[in-house]
C-alpha cells in the first residue's frame, strides 16, 4: 500500500484527502513511478472544485505533474530503466493518473529523464509550464522575434515560462497583473514592462508601450469581461490565444473588434498539443533545449510538504504566489 490523495466529492481544497491505496503493476506503455516531488497546477484546482467540463468519476485520484524514479517498467517501454530520474510532460488528463502520490503509474511517453544537476522540485515546476507557454506561444501563436506578447496572470509559472519563451525568440514581453505589487518581481523575472490591470487602464498603456500598434499576441487564462479589453490591445491581424477560464463570468467580444480587425480567437488545451507524437517531440526538444542553454529557468515560488497539500492549493488560490509551487513527497 501506498498514500496517495483521492477526491470522494467536488469543493474546497479540504476534499483532498490522503488514503492508502494500492498500485498495481504497469501496463503496456506505462511504468511505475516512486514520485519524489509534484507540481501544482490550476488544472487540477478546477478539476477538484467540480468546475472542470469533463468530471471524473468519484472517488478519483488526481495529478497532472511529477517528478520521481522509474520503480518498474511494463511491456513494450525502451529507452528507460529501473532507477531512472523522470519527469513528465502532461499528455494525459487531471485525473487519468494518482499523481498526487508517493506512487503512481505513468505513461512512458510523457517521460523525460532529468539530468544529474537538476533536483526533482525544480523538474517537477517544468514541463506544465513551459509546455502550455510552447504550445499558446510556439505551436499555435507563431511568436517571431520582434514582435509584442501581452501575458495576462503573468505572475503565474506559466505567465513566468512564457516572458522566458518570448525573450528567447526575441519577443518583446509585456506583463499583465492585477497590482504594482508584483511589477518589480515580473520586472527581473524578464518582462519589458508591466501593466497594473486593477490600477490603470490596460488599452490606453498597452498602446503606448506598442506605439499605438497593439499587441501581435495575446495569451490569456482568465477570460471573462476583461478579455474585450485585450482585444482592443490586440494588433491588428493579431491572435489571442484563451487557454483558462479563471473568471467565471462569460467571456465576451464585440464581434466588429473581431471583424474589422481581423482578430483571430484560439483556444488551447495542452493535452490536444501533447496527444500528438510530432508536437509532443517538437516540445520536449524546444524546452530541454532552452533549459540547457540557459534562457529558460523554472520559478518556483514555495514549496509544501505532502501533508500539506490542502494547505498548498489554498495558498494557489490565494493568488500572491510568483512562479510555481511544488509539493515534496
Amino acid at each position: 500500500m501506498t498514500r496517495s490523495i483521492r477526491i470522494h466529492e467536488f469543493g474546497n481544497p479540504d476534499v483532498l484527502q490522503i488514503e492508502d491505496v494500492a498500485v498495481g503493476e504497469p501496463r503496456a506503455g506505462e511504468v511505475r513511478l516512486r514520485i519524489h516531488a509534484i507540481g501544482l497546477n490550476r488544472t487540477e484546482l478546477t478539476l477538484r472544485s467540480g468546475r472542470a467540463p469533463v468530471k471524473p468519476a468519484l472517488p478519483s485520484g488526481i495529478g497532472f505533474e511529477a517528478a520521481g524514479v522509474i520503480e518498474a517498467l511494463g511491456p513494450e517501454v525502451t529507452g528507460f530503466a529501473v532507477g531512472d530520474r523522470v519527469a513528465l510532460v502532461p499528455a494525459y488528463g487531471a485525473a487519468q493518473y494518482s499523481l498526487y502520490g508517493e506512487v503512481s503509474l505513468a505513461p512512458a511517453r510523457s517521460l523525460v529523464a532529468i539530468p544529474e544537476h537538476v533536483s526533482f522540485v525544480e523538474a517537477a515546476a517544468t514541463w506544465a509550464a513551459y509546455g502550455t507557454a510552447w504550445a499558446g506561444l510556439v505551436a499555435v501563436g507563431r511568436l517571431a522575434a520582434g514582435q509584442t506578447l501581452l501575458i495576462s496572470a503573468a505572475s503565474s509559472s506559466v505567465g513566468l515560462a512564457a516572458i522566458q519563451i518570448a525573450n528567447r525568440v526575441g519577443a518583446r514581453p509585456l506583463a499583465l497583473t492585477r497590482s504594482r505589487a508584483k511589477a518589480d518581481a515580473l520586472l527581473r523575472h524578464g518582462a519589458a514592462a508591466v501593466v497594473a490591470t486593477g490600477e490603470q487602464d490596460v488599452v490606453a498603456q498597452v498602446k503606448r508601450l506598442t506605439d499605438g500598434k497593439g499587441a501581435e499576441l495575446v495569451f490569456d487564462p482568465v477570460g471573462g469581461p476583461g478579455f474585450a479589453d485585450l482585444a482592443r490591445a490586440t494588433a491588428n491581424g493579431g491572435t489571442l490565444v484563451l487557454y483558462g477560464a479563471l473568471a467565471t463570468d462569460l467571456t465576451v467580444i464585440p464581434p466588429f473588434d473581431i471583424l474589422a480587425r481581423d482578430l483571430t480567437v484560439r483556444g488551447l488545451a495542452l493535452t490536444a498539443r501533447t496527444r500528438d507524437d510530432a508536437q509532443l517531440a517538437a516540445l520536449k526538444r524546444f524546452v530541454s533545449d532552452g533549459l540547457a542553454d540557459g534562457t529558460l529557468c523554472p520559478a518556483i515560488d514555495r514549496t509544501f510538504p505532502f501533508d500539506e497539500i490542502a494547505a498548498a492549493h489554498r495558498f494557489i488560490e490565494a493568488g500572491e504566489q510568483v512562479g510555481k509551487i511544488v509539493v515534496t513527497v
